[in-house]
């Protein structure tokens, strides 16, 4: 389905902040941002995970859907994707991690990781293969991340890593998906959150003491 609108200022003229959606954002440590650039209502769940992962130690943004129906109006696809906060903020950073929510059941149900972080790709796909998950890279070559305007990869380094769920997961990582459910997560969604956040600590960690 095409976005209804192509840029978040053709967004922000004709929806309003506060009602229908939200942004929100820290800056931590320079060297990863976990991005949720369509969380809320949009792609139910995704807020929640990426903010989880940051935790303390990351830097983290989210732009959230607030209304109570039709969210999916307020989807801007990665590649142009050009929130200021969100820009200034990931662009301090070497690295950008995205979190985002796959809804159509067509292309299957996992974890998918795409970007042009290869390497970072790869760990974090074993971490969560290794947690229990599912991990496949995306069948749809659009949906691979590949761009270097997509937003995963418009860090320092150019490079980053995109991780889409399926509903089917995320279902699994709340009690549900409303906003009450998602404040509410199981097991799973701490096995997710956990392999990831080890992966990017440890990678911080023998970048310091290279």
């Amino acid at each position: 389905m095409a976005d209804i609108y192509a840029s978040f200022e053709e967004l922000a003229d004709n929806e309003t902040a506060g009602l229908t959606y939200s942004i929100l954002a820290r800056q931590n440590k320079e060297a990863f941002a976990v991005v949720a650039p369509h969380g809320g209502g949009i792609e139910e769940g995704t807020s929640e995970i990426a903010d989880a992962i940051s935790g303390s130690d990351f830097s983290f943004y989210t732009f959230e859907g607030l209304k109570l129906r039709g969210n999916t109006d307020l989807h801007i696809t990665s590649t142009r994707f050009d929130e200021p906060m969100c820009i200034t903020l990931i662009e301090r950073c070497d690295a950008v991690v995205t979190i985002h929510g796959q809804e159509s059941e067509v292309d299957g149900d996992g974890v998918f990781i795409g970007g042009l972080d290869h390497t970072l790709g790869a760990s974090l796909g074993t971490a969560l293969k290794n947690a229990g998950f599912a991990v496949h890279a995306h069948p749809k070559p659009n949906l691979q991340g590949l761009e270097p305007a997509n937003v995963c990869n418009r860090g320092s380094s150019g490079k980053g890593v995109q991780i889409e769920i399926s509903r089917s997961v995320r279902l699994a990582m709340f009690s549900s998906l409303s906003p009450t459910g998602r404040t509410q997560p199981t097991a799973m969604f701490h096995a997710f959150v956990g392999a990831l956040r080890k992966v990017l600590l440890q990678t911080v960690s023998r970048v310091s003491h290279a």
